[in-house]
């Protein structure tokens, strides 16, 4: 894979409602202050991006990303600030562009939405949307909202119309961007349907990979690209979301993120129809799947491989997992920012040059 820049190195989080000292699980206001912290240190350390899951649930602390990005923005200097995902079917696609476009400004240009429909749908009775129009939601309000920021990149008025909202005629969207140019990204969760439509709206693609061998997207990303070609436009950038966690050793990192990490899959997997979690299939994961967890050299060897074999411009590990305590969390960040990073970089700088002189 030949680089034009440096792989961008992110991180996610749900925040993820971690527990005291007494083993209880801390309050919501408590966690998202953590998430501030965790942002400003990310920041010092020279992460690429942060991103705050949109959830509606008692075990994560995030229901409104862009208000925590938005004091975010104002502690930090460089770090790219957006959600991660931004659940567009449940949500008014004129009040997500306002809200970012604010973001925007706060941060100097920052602010980066990766919109989605969500892989969790307590949004929908929340809000009152019927969960039978899960699709035809998020197609329309996608298509508002390319809308929207066309509109903004010309200075034009709005003009659509759909049949889940109301529609609009000669309409301006405000504040516009300061540069005409709002960041935006598709995130995908491994539906051919969705790769195809992020390349019709010309979006990057952001890849949710949390289970399994990452190369089984392979086929996505080559769709993603021939769907490019096909509409005749440039190539665009292909990010993947993962989960891990990195402690001073292997050993130490698999053991305190398996009580965390088994709890919420547990849990989680109930609700879905899944069995239980092992052990076995914890490892597995780590040895060939997509948890990217160990030393900061293990995870370094994990990213840079897989970033090497999908072609992708972005990696944004999703670190929080769990009841995972918040000092655990800001160490893991650091081993991120000051030792995986670094490597990272450095692993595929020397891939490339030996690609070249081959």
């Amino acid at each position: 894979m030949t680089q034009d820049k440096p792989v961008e190195l992110g991180l996610d989080t749900f925040g993820d409602v971690t527990r005291g000292a007494d083993d209880k699980p801390r309050p919501h206001a408590e966690v998202i202050r953590d998430v501030l912290a965790q942002a400003i240190l990310a920041d010092e350390l020279g992460v690429d991006f942060i991103g705050l899951g949109e959830h509606h649930r008692a075990d994560f602390a995030i229901s409104s990303p862009e208000i925590i990005l938005a004091a975010i923005a104002t502690r930090t200097n460089r770090i790219r600030l957006g959600s991660a995902v931004t659940v567009l079917s449940s949500d008014d696609p004129v009040r997500v562009f306002q809200r970012f476009s604010t973001l925007d400004a706060l941060s100097n240009g920052r602010a980066e939405i990766i919109l989605g429909r969500g892989s969790f749908t307590e949004s929908f009775p929340l809000f009152g949307y019927p969960l039978d129009q899960y699709e035809v939601l998020f197609e329309e309000k996608l298509d508002l909202f390319a809308a929207i920021l066309q509109a903004d990149r010309t200075g034009q008025p709005v003009n659509w119309s759909g049949s889940t909202r109301a529609s609009l005629r000669n309409l301006r969207v405000f504040p516009s961007t300061e540069r005409g140019k709002l960041a935006v990204w598709i995130g995908v969760g491994g539906s051919p349907q969705s790769v195809v439509r992020a390349a019709h709206y010309s979006m990057p693609l952001v890849l949710a990979i949390i289970g399994g061998d990452p190369r089984r997207f392979i086929p996505y990303i080559t769709l993603y690209k021939q769907a490019l070609a096909k509409r005749g436009g440039p190539q665009l950038p292909i990010a993947v979301h993962s989960p891990g966690y990195i402690a001073e050793s292997d050993v130490q990192a698999k053991e305190e993120l398996w009580p965390a990490y088994r709890d919420m899959r547990n849990r989680i997997g109930a609700e879905r129809g899944w069995g239980p979690t092992s052990p076995a299939e914890f490892e597995q994961e780590i040895e060939a799947g997509s948890l990217y967890v160990g030393s900061p050299e293990t995870v370094a060897q994990k990213i840079a491989s897989t970033v090497r074999t999908l072609g992708v411009q972005r990696f944004d590990m999703k670190y929080s997992a769990g009841w995972l305590a918040h000092d655990k969390l800001m160490r893991c960040i650091s081993y991120y920012g000051r030792e995986v990073i670094p490597r990272v970089r450095k692993l595929l700088a020397v891939q490339e040059d030996v690609s070249n002189r081959e």
